[in-house]
């Protein structure tokens, strides 16, 4: 208690200053820098969140799915085979995906074009003044570039800074047919040549706007019949099926787990929970199989 007066004291004389950072690295699969904050700053950022989110996810669009409540990837998933047979008019017409996706997304993030995005939402300089002092309290390349993949504030910064993508998309290329999650998204369309004259423009915005650029490596024009590859699962006209690496992953993990548990380095309750999130998994698509080699 004594601990949050001072936070309290701190935050109305203007005297807080965030604290420092524990960084780690994490493999979920590919690796990336994970930033956490101590305590005192973290039961700031939950407070900060739990005021601001309600009122900046009201301007979000509706097709925008991560890090938001009622939202995330399985109904993004759902959603991404709902435009499937809008786009492809019932699968009788052949429909094609541009997919894309963001490079170095939170390591890349413009601080002061994020505070300038702020600013036109929020008149309030004392909340200017807190959020600044947390934006500012990281830096992944350089001075003022980065967010920390760590803060819970960073999850609702992010969809604030690229809802100015998605207000581009929607209202100034007038796309119908578009989902974003994070970094990741794509655009549904019977017209290839028309998603293929999007990418420049989508491009020009990202780097001209917000500073980012889009993923050499992860931009691609495939049809739904080929099966597309988007957060997590390769999708298809009627059905979704996980990836290979995501399969062999998880047959890697639970082998591994078996041997823990042999071993006695794991209890059973514990096996059977990371068991049963991944039966979970595999309830949300085409897994007769490999679901079988895991029960």
């Amino acid at each position: 208690m004594d601990n949050i007066f001072s936070l309290h004291h701190d935050l109305l004389y203007h005297a807080y200053e965030h604290g420092g950072y524990e960084a780690f690295k994490i493999n979920d699969p590919k690796p990336r820098d994970i930033h956490k904050a101590g305590v005192r700053d973290r039961l700031l950022h939950h407070a900060v969140y739990r005021i601001l989110y309600p009122f900046f996810v009201r301007t979000f669009i509706a097709d925008s799915y991560s890090c938001q409540i009622n939202k995330g990837t399985h109904c993004a998933l759902d959603k991404f085979r709902r435009f499937a047979y809008q786009a492809s008019k019932n699968n009788t017409r052949t429909c094609y995906v541009l997919k894309g996706d963001i490079r170095k997304f939170f390591a890349s993030i413009d601080q002061n074009i994020l505070l300038k995005i702020l600013n036109e939402y929020i008149p309030d300089k004392n909340i200017i003044w807190l959020l600044e002092k947390i934006i500012k309290s990281f830096s992944a390349k350089a001075n003022g570039v980065g967010l920390p993949l760590g803060n819970l504030t960073s999850q609702l910064f992010v969809n604030i800074y690229l809802n100015k993508f998605d207000q581009f998309i929607k209202h100034k290329l007038k796309v119908k047919y578009y989902i974003r999650y994070a970094d990741d998204f794509v655009i549904f369309s019977e017209n290839k040549k028309w998603l293929e004259d999007l990418i420049p423009a989508i491009r020009k915005f990202l780097r001209d706007e917000l500073k980012l650029e889009l993923h050499p490596d992860k931009v691609f024009i495939k049809t739904i019949a080929s099966g597309v590859d988007f957060l997590g699962m390769v999708n298809f006209p009627d059905h979704r099926i996980l990836r290979v690496k995501t399969k062999r992953r998880m047959l890697k993990r639970l082998s591994a787990g078996r041997g823990q548990l042999r071993s006695g380095l794991i209890s059973e309750e514990k096996f059977k929970q990371s068991r049963q999130s991944y039966l979970g998994m595999l309830k949300h698509c085409r897994g007769y199989k490999i679901n079988r080699r895991i029960g």
